[in-house]
Parts: C-alpha cells; structure tokens; sequence
C-alpha cells in the first residue's frame, strides 16, 4: 500500500519536475550547442564551426574589455551596496521616532522601475541643468558642470545608479536577520565590557555571516548579468563602449551583427564564469563553517 502511495505522488509530482528541468536545462544546451556553429540570427542556415567562436573571442579585444568593464562595474557596486545596506540596515534596527515611515523610504529605490530610474538619474547628471552638477558649483566642489555621461566619468555614474536601486535589497536582507538575533547576545557582550564596535565585531557580524552569504551571491549573479541598466544608461552618450559589458556585448553581436553563434559563445562563456566563481564562493564558505 505505502508503495503504490509513493508511486502515485512521483506519478503526479513527474510532470512538473520534468517542465521545470526542461525550462532549466533546454536553454543551457541549446545555447552550448549553438555557441558551436556559425548562424544568422534570423535565418536558418547554419554550419558546425566547432570551436571556432570561442577562438574568435580569445583574440577579441572588445570581448575583453566587456569582461573587464563588468568586472569593474559588479565588484564596486556589489561592495558598496553591501557597506550601504549593512549600514542602512543597522540604523533603522535602532528605535526612533518615524522609523516605519523611513523604512519605506528607503525601499523606495527598489520598487522603480530600472527605465524609469535611468531616465531620473540622467536628468540630475545632466552637465547642462543636471541638479547635481548645479550643487557641486554653488558649493564649490567644481568649476564647471560635469560631463557624468563621458568617457571618464560614465562608469561611476552606471555605479551609482545601481547602487541607489539595489542596496535596499541588502538592507531589507540584512535588517530581517537582525530582527531575529537574541538580545540576550548583547546583553552578556554589554556585561562583559565590549562597546558598540566590539558588539558589532563579535556579536553582529558571526550572527550576519549566512544571510551576507547569500546576499553576496546572488548580487554577484544579479550584477554580472546585468543588462537593463547598462543599455539604457549609455544610449545617445556616445560613451556606450567605456560601460559595455558582457551581456551587453552578447546582445550586439546576436542582433546588431546578426552572429548568433558568437552571442550564444558569449553567453556560454558567461555561464561558465560564474558556474566557477560560485563553485570556489560555496567551497570556501563551507571550509570557513567546517572549521
């Protein structure tokens, strides 16, 4: 009887498990398979090129400095919507008057849209009528309005959009766990002497470390893919090349050059990037609790 109650539910639950690794996988191999041939990407016409795309890419200097520039670009905006957020997180833990009303504040940037964000942030980064490069002269801080959308400087303005949107994730992450964290910890610090540094160090930080875990990788995954912001911030710049990153460039190379084949390399080569940034993150983590 047990046994043909546990038949029926793998019967019912098979479906579902079988679209979902078919959702999942589908993509993957299609993409590895196609990396492998050189394709229109709208006729059907192909042929077997087997390795030649990555070979192409190998001696591509704009494949690596998409590379580079989302290098760049995840690294500084993942550490500092991290320091933002841990610290967001740990003053509105605190109580005060009008925390809730602050709270959803600064969710605020997570809830816009990355368009209309983009458009926002453009128009206060003007170097004409931008209201931030108005305050950087009253106050002194430059000359002249800055040209935020340059060559120079359009790196740190795609930086800081994305950090304003997205470090209200961190803090809402960070200030959940928080929440949870018994005061008794605190207390038993505050007796023995430790002020608000060392509580922080020795208290806080050991009881943060698996929800900062989590959070450091999915925003690696999040940022390194990103393609949304990127697009939008560098049309009609004419910087567009100085904030190309990978996901950008698989973009071009499949619609704007029609090389599906190369896109799809691309794209592979991307997976495999972080297939094994994650796999030594995890290894690492594991190690570190193990001990």
């Amino acid at each position: 009887m047990r046994l043909s109650t546990n038949s029926t539910g793998l019967m019912l639950v098979a479906p579902a498990v079988l679209l979902l690794a078919a959702l999942t996988l589908y993509p993957v191999f299609y993409g590895i398979w196609l990396s492998l041939h050189e394709k229109h990407s709208f006729f059907p016409a192909q042929s077997f090129v087997w390795f030649s795309n990555y070979s192409y890419l190998l001696q591509d200097p704009d494949f690596w400095t998409s590379l580079w520039n989302g290098i760049i670009y995840s690294v500084s905006a993942i550490v500092l919507q991290i320091v933002l957020g841990v610290a967001a997180a740990l003053v509105l833990h605190e109580l005060f008057p009008g925390r809730s009303l602050v709270r959803g504040i600064v969710l605020f940037p997570y809830m816009v849209p990355t368009v209309v964000a983009v458009i926002v942030w453009k128009w206060l980064l003007n170097s004409q009528f931008g209201i931030i490069n108005y305050g950087l002269v009253e106050l002194g801080l430059a000359d002249e309005g800055i040209n935020w959308m340059g060559r120079s400087y359009i790196m740190a303005s795609l930086i800081l959009i994305s950090v304003w949107q997205y470090f209200p994730f961190v803090m809402l992450a960070i200030l959940a766990r928080l929440q949870t964290i018994p005061e008794d910890l605190y207390e038993a610090a505050e007796v023995d002497g430790a002020g608000p540094i060392r509580r922080f160090i020795y208290v806080t930080l050991p009881q943060l470390a698996g929800i900062l875990f989590v959070v450091i990788l999915l925003r690696t995954i999040w940022m390194f893919t990103k393609f949304d912001t990127v697009w939008l911030l560098a049309q009609g710049g004419g910087a567009e090349k100085y904030i190309r990153t990978l996901p950008v460039y698989a973009y071009l190379r499949t619609f704007n050059y029609y090389e599906a084949g190369l896109g799809s390399a691309i794209a592979v080569v991307m997976f495999a990037i972080l297939v094994i940034a994650t796999t030594i993150y995890l290894y690492v983590f594991t190690r570190e609790e193990s001990l």
